[in-house]
């Protein structure tokens, strides 16, 4: 079954007008919070539709609307719906009540924190970024659960959101919903490393990856040798195996990622003019076997560079802030205890 249908959040003073759809006992939407809008009648374009429906469910006339986007609903069981989804900051007329539930303008800001679904929080995210026209699709598992989101054609990373104590929720999110909201979630980190000899008797080098230009976050800074997220559903040496073939070219065995344990870490700040919350529960491998530098194929969206550099030397440049660098010095830490330890 495939219906068409528009939604639109009409914005006044920092505000959504927001719909508590309550009322209808077999609503898709029951007691979700969403904007206003319905489905075409017949031969309506979408701007009818949208007119029509802001006028029957919230007596208001629009004088300023913007088309922003298409939404392809996969909702499972063989139902999709294609919404045209608009924002509005003009209006006139009073207010009359709504027979789909009740309306309340509610702060941009706090409208994250109502019962929306997830997909909604994606474009919410793309809307308050300002982006251009776009086509979003949401796959649900007929369900709660969003499954899978494409942008314009291309897949987005959905994550698993983790609980306190570092298990699975049964929730996923996308990533930069994640990072908005600061949602736990799994990332892998690897540490490459190579022994030498000094006068002082075993040391070690690490590598090091700087973070390419374009990073959401920390950009240009030195980090771990390989590092990423896990997505939903994937296995972490199986996201530890593809992160480092991803970013440095490197065919890596299972059996060579020796784990060192798990590091709970968080931190936001700002990047680019937005917030960027993180809340990782990251899983720390060693790989020791012998890496040259000029065999790796970095990829250029990822790092912008690598280097070794010596353990101790790094250390101090993470303390003292001589190397601009995202690297925990716990998790640091954790990789030379481990290393005197079992290497």
């Amino acid at each position: 079954m495939t219906g068409l249908s528009t939604l639109c959040y009409i914005e006044k003073d920092g505000k959504y007008l927001m719909l508590h759809r309550t009322v209808k006992k077999n609503d898709v939407n029951k007691d979700k919070w969403i904007g206003v809008g319905g489905h075409f009648e017949v031969d309506e374009s979408p701007e009818e539709c949208l007119l029509r429906e802001v006028k029957e469910e919230t007596g208001y006339t629009l004088t300023s609307y913007q088309y922003r986007g298409i939404v392809t609903f996969v909702s499972g069981g063989g139902v999709t719906e294609y919404m045209s989804l608009f924002t509005a900051d003009g209006f006139e007329g009073e207010p009359i009540p709504c027979d789909e539930g009740e309306l309340e303008w509610v702060d941009i800001e706090e409208v994250w924190h109502l019962n929306i679904w997830e997909g909604d929080k994606i474009f919410f995210r793309l809307l308050d970024e300002q982006k251009e026209f776009f086509s979003l699709k949401l796959t649900y598992d007929g369900g709660d659960k969003l499954v899978a989101a494409a942008l314009n054609g291309k897949p987005m990373e959905l994550f698993d959101v983790l609980d306190e104590n570092g298990n699975k929720t049964g929730i996923t999110k996308e990533r930069g919903v994640v990072h908005r909201e600061g949602s736990p979630h799994a990332t892998v980190h690897m540490w490459i490393v190579r022994e030498k000899e000094t006068e002082h008797g075993k040391d070690y080098d690490v590598l090091l990856q700087k973070r390419s230009a374009c990073k959401d976050s920390n950009p240009g800074c030195y980090d771990i040798s390989s590092a990423g997220h896990v997505e939903a559903g994937a296995e972490l040496l199986e996201s530890a195996i593809r992160e480092m073939g991803e970013e440095l070219g490197l065919a890596v065995a299972a059996e060579d990622l020796h784990y060192v344990g798990v590091h709970n870490a968080a931190f936001e700040a700002e990047f680019y003019g937005r917030m960027f919350r993180d809340k990782e529960f990251s899983s720390v491998y060693v790989y020791t076997k012998p890496v040259d530098i000029a065999d790796l194929k970095l990829q250029e969206s990822e790092v912008e560079s690598v280097k070794w550099m010596d353990y101790e030397e790094c250390l101090k440049g993470v303390q003292d802030g001589s190397l601009p660098n995202c690297i925990y010095e716990d998790e640091f830490r954790m990789v030379r205890e481990y290393l005197e330890k079992h290497m």
